[in-house]
Protein backbone atom coordinates (compact mmCIF):
# COMPACT_ATOMS: atom_id res chain seq x y z
CA UNK A 1 0.00 0.00 0.00
CA UNK A 2 0.84 3.19 -0.86
CA UNK A 3 1.82 6.15 1.36
CA UNK A 4 -0.75 9.08 1.47
CA UNK A 5 -1.15 11.91 3.54
CA UNK A 6 -5.07 11.91 3.53
CA UNK A 7 -4.74 7.97 4.60
CA UNK A 8 -2.46 8.40 7.57
CA UNK A 9 -4.46 10.96 8.85
CA UNK A 10 -8.17 9.07 8.44
CA UNK A 11 -6.21 5.88 10.41
CA UNK A 12 -5.14 8.42 13.40
CA UNK A 13 -8.33 9.17 13.66
CA UNK A 14 -9.89 5.68 13.90
CA UNK A 15 -7.28 5.33 16.47
CA UNK A 16 -8.43 8.72 18.35
CA UNK A 17 -12.32 7.60 18.04
CA UNK A 18 -13.02 4.90 19.98
CA UNK A 19 -16.37 5.11 19.62
CA UNK A 20 -16.72 3.04 16.40
CA UNK A 21 -17.09 6.13 14.10
CA UNK A 22 -18.64 6.43 10.59
CA UNK A 23 -16.96 7.66 7.83
CA UNK A 24 -19.06 10.87 8.20
CA UNK A 25 -17.74 11.22 11.48
CA UNK A 26 -13.66 11.04 10.49
CA UNK A 27 -14.82 13.35 8.03
CA UNK A 28 -15.75 16.01 9.90
CA UNK A 29 -12.79 16.17 12.23
CA UNK A 30 -10.29 14.94 9.45
CA UNK A 31 -11.32 17.89 7.32
CA UNK A 32 -10.47 20.53 9.67
CA UNK A 33 -6.70 18.89 9.45
CA UNK A 34 -6.65 19.05 5.65
CA UNK A 35 -9.06 21.46 4.11
CA UNK A 36 -10.74 20.29 1.04
CA UNK A 37 -10.51 16.66 1.83
CA UNK A 38 -13.28 14.71 0.30
CA UNK A 39 -15.78 12.81 1.78
CA UNK A 40 -15.42 10.38 -1.04
CA UNK A 41 -11.77 10.30 -0.14
CA UNK A 42 -12.39 9.12 3.49
CA UNK A 43 -14.33 6.53 1.81
CA UNK A 44 -12.07 4.96 0.07
CA UNK A 45 -9.44 5.28 2.31
CA UNK A 46 -11.77 3.54 5.05
CA UNK A 47 -11.84 0.62 2.74
CA UNK A 48 -8.47 0.11 1.69
CA UNK A 49 -7.31 0.24 5.17
CA UNK A 50 -10.08 -2.21 6.36
CA UNK A 51 -9.31 -4.36 3.25
CA UNK A 52 -5.84 -4.61 4.31
CA UNK A 53 -6.83 -5.72 7.72
CA UNK A 54 -5.46 -2.24 9.48
CA UNK A 55 -9.16 -1.50 11.06
CA UNK A 56 -12.08 -3.41 11.31
CA UNK A 57 -15.32 -2.45 9.52
CA UNK A 58 -18.87 -3.13 11.71
CA UNK A 59 -21.17 -3.17 10.02
CA UNK A 60 -24.71 -3.04 11.02
CA UNK A 61 -27.91 -3.66 8.77
CA UNK A 62 -29.69 -0.75 7.30
CA UNK A 63 -26.84 1.69 8.95
CA UNK A 64 -24.21 3.51 7.95
CA UNK A 65 -20.67 1.29 8.49
CA UNK A 66 -18.45 1.96 11.54
CA UNK A 67 -14.62 1.38 12.12
CA UNK A 68 -13.06 0.15 14.70
CA UNK A 69 -9.51 0.05 15.78
CA UNK A 70 -9.33 -2.84 17.72
CA UNK A 71 -8.47 -5.64 15.27
CA UNK A 72 -8.50 -8.71 17.67
CA UNK A 73 -12.09 -10.62 17.21
CA UNK A 74 -14.80 -9.73 19.48
CA UNK A 75 -18.59 -8.76 19.19
CA UNK A 76 -20.34 -5.27 19.39
CA UNK A 77 -23.79 -4.20 20.54
CA UNK A 78 -25.83 -1.44 18.28
CA UNK A 79 -27.62 0.24 20.81
CA UNK A 80 -31.26 0.69 19.12
CA UNK A 81 -31.84 3.68 21.51
CA UNK A 82 -29.21 6.07 20.89
CA UNK A 83 -27.39 4.32 17.43
CA UNK A 84 -24.05 3.88 19.28
CA UNK A 85 -21.70 0.93 18.50
CA UNK A 86 -19.46 -0.44 21.44
CA UNK A 87 -17.71 -3.31 22.04
CA UNK A 88 -19.47 -6.29 23.74
CA UNK A 89 -17.96 -9.01 25.39
CA UNK A 90 -19.29 -12.78 24.21
CA UNK A 91 -17.75 -15.90 24.97
CA UNK A 92 -16.14 -15.13 21.07
CA UNK A 93 -14.19 -18.82 21.21
CA UNK A 94 -17.69 -20.41 20.95
CA UNK A 95 -18.91 -18.33 18.58
CA UNK A 96 -16.07 -19.35 16.33
CA UNK A 97 -16.85 -22.70 17.25
CA UNK A 98 -20.21 -22.60 16.27
CA UNK A 99 -20.02 -20.99 12.89
CA UNK A 100 -17.03 -23.46 12.15
CA UNK A 101 -18.58 -26.54 12.77
CA UNK A 102 -18.94 -28.85 9.45
CA UNK A 103 -17.23 -25.87 7.87
CA UNK A 104 -13.53 -25.83 8.21
CA UNK A 105 -13.48 -22.41 5.70
CA UNK A 106 -14.28 -19.83 7.72
CA UNK A 107 -11.64 -17.91 9.02
CA UNK A 108 -13.30 -14.64 10.50
CA UNK A 109 -16.99 -13.32 11.56
CA UNK A 110 -18.83 -10.40 12.51
CA UNK A 111 -21.55 -10.13 15.32
CA UNK A 112 -23.48 -7.40 15.92
CA UNK A 113 -26.23 -7.42 18.88
CA UNK A 114 -29.12 -5.53 18.85
CA UNK A 115 -30.14 -4.15 22.47
CA UNK A 116 -29.70 -0.63 24.57
CA UNK A 117 -26.36 0.21 26.06
CA UNK A 118 -25.52 1.04 29.19
CA UNK A 119 -26.17 4.57 29.10
CA UNK A 120 -29.55 4.04 27.91
CA UNK A 121 -30.35 1.61 30.68
CA UNK A 122 -29.28 4.14 33.15
CA UNK A 123 -31.42 6.89 31.55
CA UNK A 124 -34.31 5.16 31.38
CA UNK A 125 -33.86 3.99 35.09
CA UNK A 126 -33.83 7.32 35.96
Amino acid sequence: MRYSRQRELILKKVNALCDHPTAEEIYEVAEKEIPGLSLGTVYRNLNVLADAGMIRRVSVPGKADRFDHTLRQHSHLYCTECGCVEDISLDDAAILKIVKDGNDSVVDYSLVVFGTCEKCRNKSAM
